[in-house]
Parts: C-alpha cells; sequence; structure tokens
C-alpha cells in the first residue's frame, strides 16, 4: 500500500540540516581526553544575523560554533545561490566565522550561503554537512523546494556532487532546437547533489523553470562540454505544482536526503564540445598527429605541398576518436624535414557557429636519439673503429626486428567473437592468400584447411579481424610466413606461427533470454561482470529467445539499452538539442535481484519484459528503484560487518559489540524496506 508523501517547509528543512549535529551532541557525553575518538560535528550556536533575515542590508555575517572550527577545501565545498561575480570571503574569528559579502547584491533576491562540508571541528575534522546561510534583499524569503535524483544514464549508478541550476523560463528565449542557456547565461538559483545522488533545491520561487544538472569536473562553476557530465529536463518545472516529497536525516551518511521528483539522466555530450585543431605533431617520420577538441572532426580535405594525396593514410588513433594519426606512404627519402599543407575542417567559431574553416599546416620532424640508441650507436662506431685499426672486417651484429604485432588471445578465443592482429603499423602490402589456417584434428593433429579472411578494422588502420566458420572445442593453427606483412615504416614481419584454441562450451555458463519486446522497437543486452563491465552483447533484439555463450562461471549482471535509433550502439544526448540519451537499464528480476550466478556446463534462463524494464521514470517508480538499491546496498554493508565479526579478530570483536545496535537496526531495515527507515525515528513533518 502507498504510503502518503510529506514535504517540509523550508525552516523546518534548514533546522533538519544542522539537526544532526544537534541531534548527536545530545546522545552523547563528552568523554575525558584519551578516550574514544571524537565523531561529534561542530555545533551552531549563534548567527548574526539572524538566518532567513529579510531586508538583508550589511556585508557581513558571523556564525559561532561550540568549538574551534577549521575551513577546509573552500573551492570546492562553498558556492551561493544565485551565483556571486565575487565570492564571498571567509575567515576564523575565535569560535566562529565570518562571512565578508564582496558583491554588490541584487534587490528583492533570496541568497543561500552553501558551505556543504566545508566547517570543521579543529581537533578531528569532523565535518558539519549541508550547512547553509540563507538571507533576502527583500521583504521575504523565497521558501519553495523540490528534490531530484542524478544517475548516470549508461551504468544507472548514482552520480554524486552535481551542480542543479535553474533558470526562471520566462527570462529565457524559446529555441527548442538550439538551446545554448547552460553555455552563456547565470542560473537563478542552484543547489548541489549528496553523495547518493540526490538533491534537495531551496529558496525557489512559485513560477515556471528550466533546469539543468552538471558534473562540475574542473571545480569552475562552468560547464565544459565533452568534460563535464550533463543532465536536461524536459519542458519546464514549476516547484508549486509538483507532488509533494518526503524529507530526512540520512543518520549513516549524515547528510540530509528526500525523495526525488525531479530525474536526470547524466551524460556527456561530446557532440558540442568546441571543435577545434588544437595541435599538430610529427612525432615520426612517416607519421603525424592531429589533436581535436572533442571526437569525430568533420574533415573535409587534408593536402600537402610535397605528397600525393593517395599517399597519405588517415586512421583515427583513440576510442575518443578525437586523435588522428596521418602516415606518409612514401619513402622516407623523399620526405622533407618539414612537411607543409593545408586543412580543410569544419570547427566552432566565437559564438558557437559551426563553420568551415581552413588552417595551415606545417609538421616538422627530426630525428632525436634515445640515450640507449645514443650509447648503441657510440659502441657500435668504436667497434668499427677497432675492426678496422685491426685489419679485420666488420661485421654488425644482427639486430631484432622492429615490426611488432600482438594477437587479441592467448591461446584461447571465444569462437562467436574470433579473434584479431594488430600491428604497430599499418600493413601496405598483405599477401593474405600465402597465410595458412588449418583445423587440428584428432590425437595426430592431422591438418585440414580452413577458409578465412582478413577484414581490416575501419576505425583502426592497424588491427585486422581474422574471420572463419570457427567451432567449438576446437584446435587450430594459424601461419603468416616471413615477409607476408609490410607496413608502412618499411618493416616485415618474421614468421608467425601459433596454436590457438576455441572455447569449449562445457568449460562455461549460457544464459537464454526471453524477450518480451515492444512493438516497432529494438534493444541491445550487454552481459557484464559484477562490476558494470561489458564483457558481450547482444544487438538488434526484439521480441524473441537469446541466447548468450561462453559466460564465465562466476556472478554477472545485465544491462538493457533502449536503440532508439536501430544503430546497435548506446547514443548519449545532446544538450543544445535538448536530446536525451538512450535509456540504459541493469536488469532486475522479481524479487529485486540484479547480481545472478553462473556455473560451467549450466544454463539459466531470464525472462525480460522491456515494458516493466523501461516503464515511464514517475516519482512513484523512481522512489521504488531506488529503495532497492538501498537496501541492496545496506544488505552488502550488513554481511561485510558479519564476516569481519567471523574473522574472530580481537579489535574486530570489540568493534562490533560497540555496533551491534546499528547492525540490528540495518535487519529491521530489509524487512521494512523503504528508504523512510533511514530516518533514524526522526520521522517526516507536514508543512501548514
Amino acid at each position: 500500500m502507498n504510503k502518503k508523501r510529506y514535504i517540509i517547509a523550508l525552516r523546518t528543512c534548514v533546522a533538519l540540516l544542522f539537526m544532526g549535529a544537534f541531534f548527536t551532541r545530545c546522545a552523547n557525553i563528552m568523554t575525558p581526553q584519551g578516550g574514544p575518538k571524537d565523531t561529534i560535528p561542530p555545533v551552531i550556536v549563534k548567527l548574526q544575523p539572524d538566518n532567513f533575515t529579510t531586508e538583508f542590508k550589511g556585508n557581513k555575517v558571523y556564525i559561532e560554533f561550540n568549538e574551534f572550527v577549521q575551513i577546509k577545501d573552500q573551492s570546492k565545498e562553498f558556492f551561493t545561490s544565485p551565483a556571486m561575480k565575487k565570492l564571498p570571503l571567509i575567515s576564523t574569528r575565535g569560535k566562529g566565522i565570518v562571512i565578508t559579502i564582496r558583491d554588490t547584491l541584487k534587490e528583492n533576491t533570496t541568497y543561500a550561503l552553501d558551505f556543504g562540508s566545508a566547517i570543521r571541528d579543529n581537533n578531528e575534522g569532523n565535518p558539519l554537512n549541508a550547512m547553509r546561510y540563507v538571507f533576502s534583499t527583500g521583504k521575504e524569503v523565497d521558501s519553495l523546494m523540490c528534490s531530484g535524483y542524478t544517475a548516470d544514464s549508461y551504468t544507472a549508478d548514482s552520480v554524486s556532487r552535481t551542480f542543479i541550476w535553474f533558470y526562471i523560463a520566462d527570462s529565457l528565449p524559446d529555441t527548442p532546437d538550439y538551446d545554448s542557456t547552460i553555455f552563456n547565461r547565470k542560473p537563478d538559483v542552484i543547489a548541489r547533489a549528496q553523495n547518493n545522488g540526490i538533491f534537495i533545491a531551496q529558496n525557489l520561487k512559485p513560477v515556471n523553470y528550466r533546469v539543468y544538472a552538471f558534473g562540475d569536473k574542473n571545480d569552475n562553476m562552468m560547464y565544459e562540454a565533452g568534460t563535464d557530465m550533463v543532465g536536461i529536463i524536459d519542458g519546464v518545472y514549476n516547484p508549486a505544482t509538483m507532488p509533494e516529497f518526503g524529507i530526512w536525516f540520512d543518520s549513516l551518511r549524515m547528510y540530509p536526503s528526500a525523495e526525488p521528483q525531479l530525474y536526470f539522466r547524466m551524460f556527456t555530450d561530446k557532440a558540442f564540445k568546441n571543435q577545434r585543431l588544437v595541435e599538430a605533431q610529427r612525432p615520426l617520420q612517416k607519421k603525424a598527429l592531429l589533436y581535436f577538441n572533442t571526437a569525430n572532426p568533420d574533415v573535409e580535405s587534408i593536402r600537402f605541398d610535397s605528397i600525393p594525396e593517395d599517399k597519405v593514410l588517415y586512421d583515427p588513433q583513440t576510442r575518443g576518436k578525437d586523435t588522428v594519426a596521418l602516415w606518409f606512404n612514401v619513402p622516407a627519402e623523399n620526405l622533407p624535414d618539414t612537411i607543409k599543407g593545408e586543412i580543410t575542417y569544419f570547427r566552432h567559431d566565437s559564438v558557437r557557429r559551426y563553420v568551415k574553416t581552413s588552417e595551415p599546416l606545417k609538421l616538422a620532424w627530426k630525428l632525436i636519439e634515445s640515450k640507449d640508441e645514443q650509447r648503441a650507436r657510440e659502441k657500435e662506431e668504436k667497434e668499427r673503429e677497432k675492426a678496422e685499426k685491426e685489419g679485420r672486417e666488420y661485421v654488425a651484429p644482427e639486430k631484432p626486428n622492429p615490426f611488432k604485432y600482438t594477437l587479441s588471445t592467448q591461446g584461447e578465443f571465444n569462437p562467436e567473437q574470433g579473434f584479431t592482429l594488430k600491428l604497430d603499423f599499418p600493413a601496405v602490402q598483405f599477401d593474405s592468400a600465402s597465410v595458412s589456417l588449418v583445423k587440428l584434428i584428432g590425437d595426430t593433429n592431422e591438418e585440414k584447411p580452413v577458409g578465412r579472411r582478413f577484414i581490416r578494422d575501419t576505425l583502426d588502420m592497424g588491427r585486422w579481424k581474422i574471420d572463419a566458420e570457427w567451432e567449438d572445442a576446437t584446435k587450430y593453427r594459424l601461419l603468416i610466413p616471413q615477409g607476408a606483412i609490410t607496413d608502412i615504416m618499411g618493416y616485415q614481419n618474421d614468421t608467425i606461427k601459433m596454436d590457438l584454441a576455441s572455447f569449449d562450451p562445457e568449460k562455461f555458463a549460457t544464459v537464454v533470454i526471453d524477450v518480451k519486446g515492444e512493438p516497432n522497437k529494438k534493444y541491445i543486452i550487454q552481459q557484464t561482470d559484477a562490476s558494470g563491465k561489458m564483457q558481450q552483447e547482444v544487438k538488434g533484439v526484439e521480441t524473441g529467445k537469446y541466447r548468450i555463450r561462453f559466460v564465465p562461471a562466476g556472478e554477472i549482471r545485465l544491462r538493457v539499452i533502449e536503440d532508439t535509433n536501430g544503430n546497435g550502439e548506446w547514443d548519449a544526448g545532446n544538450v543544445v538539442e535538448r536530446l536525451q540519451p538512450e535509456r540504459a537499464e541493469m536488469y532486475i528480476n522479481d524479487r529485486g535481484e540484479d547480481l545472478f550466478a553462473t556455473k560451467m556446463n549450466w544454463e539459466i534462463e531470464i525472462a525480460m519484459d522491456m515494458s516493466k524494464i523501461f516503464v515511464p521514470m514517475t516519482m512513484e517508480n523512481l522512489i521504488k528503484i531506488l529503495d532497492d538499491k538501498e537496501n541492496s546496498r545496506l544488505k552488502k554493508l550488513y554481511e561485510e560487518m558479519l564476516k569481519k565479526q567471523a574473522q574472530g579478530d580481537k579489535n574486530q570483536n570489540q568493534n562490533s559489540q560497540q555496533s551491534g545496535g546499528m547492525m540490528g537496526g540495518m535487519g529491521g531495515m530489509f524487512n521494512t524496506g523503504g528508504l523512510q527507515q533511514m530516518t533514524g525515528g526522526m520521522g517526516t513533518q507536514r508543512m501548514q
């Protein structure tokens, strides 16, 4: 049965933010020096002027505590809402702090000074979390609140410490197809999520807001596309029209928490990072590197004065695809020390327009010896001189073949995936007809030829996939004769010979997934390890049964992606176009389990109803998801504590006696369920 949700008033909320310190202080008696470590945060005993002061005219605020305090990580923890051009100065005075406001304050505006966990006691560094001071330059304090949750749109994990920016919608231009608000405007209200991804935004007006969230990776209070994660809310939001929500003090984490009204699916928007050519280098005589500011540069042409266009190989070098390699397929003696040319590509100008531009290229190269190379050369020269003086012929020592390669397998491979050959430098000649691939049959290893082909990776010119009709639990022998491959540096391979074996299905598990899909929709199912790292995936999933073979014994998870455009990939969003990322959810069964055990030569069956996995994210559904996550987290914590008890360590035994009450309370949470059990008996209060 659904419980009625309550919303808390602003003043009650702020009291709750400080309550952790007061509440803990009341429940504990100070011990003499030499007793247990102090874990109690500072307590506020005086505010001057009072919190929620109206018609604020001064420029100083004094906050006094019951003990001496320090200010730590101010640049990361402290911020103002709305943002001030000049941040206030914070200094200690006695057992208190003095905040000096240096900015010119706006009329009829509610301000909040948010200290995060910057205020700590002097001795043990215990933080006073969520400390906040509010005042208004007008006759009233804006008093509405909202709550929300920020999560990684791909991993579904919470994203901590994100900033939430609120803009009054009426003050913004209506440009749904090109929304640059977050780049060039200052927000009207700022909030920040806690470590669990939950935020409580305060001091809002009963008006429509456009809302954004971003992770401030560089701690500069500026959203940087392609670097910071970002989340957007479709349409506008008015706190006065949203459903009620519960709020409580999380006594385990020691900060406030709440039921979320808003849900941000965070993503990294690489599509709108300012594109430009950052740098051009020539690390090798036949190789140049072009570094771009973001992925997938739109290059129209590259030309050089001294090299024909068809002799320049274009090769993306990184998985992020923000670096391009140019390989010069001409004899080294024909390459000048400085290659001049021009690149024509699309970049963002100073007003973020995407325009075609041409820039000169100047690629200089100079042979620079390493110390080891210098020593080797000098040694060889001395030996040659010595041989000449002695009247004998000098025979240079044989040097190792500079041709380098790696195979993606060490001997065993998944027959459904095959394996790859990776060269250090792109091949300009590959006599694949000379390559031998045979199947080894029986105890005598009788050789039977196997049809195969080599496919060059379109995103990596040095990578070749070896494609064949692989069989399970079968031995193979690969032979690439000497000189079959010539790379762009002119190096040739020595004989490459390797015995391989495809996986034996009896040594692995098989996962059978019975999918009930939505009409005209496709999905991607990824099998991951327990940590969420993807191991295998099935694309183009619709209604029907799908088998994932060769699953290692252990524990796995399943990630499901709603492939909206059917391209077989998870696609992030675009903040400018207000495009949400494709939904990705970790599969949870009806018993609330997301971790599944697998065994060798064992088959497990899983039923997936996509309508349940991708249920519309209402407040009620989101609360249930977070309840399940929290209960799972507490259960794991409880199990870890039990393991420590079982070790029989004396120190652990002493600790377990002290924490027995807490563990008992946690055990009760699993029976009753729900985030509201985290209130520590404090409960919620109804707004009058």
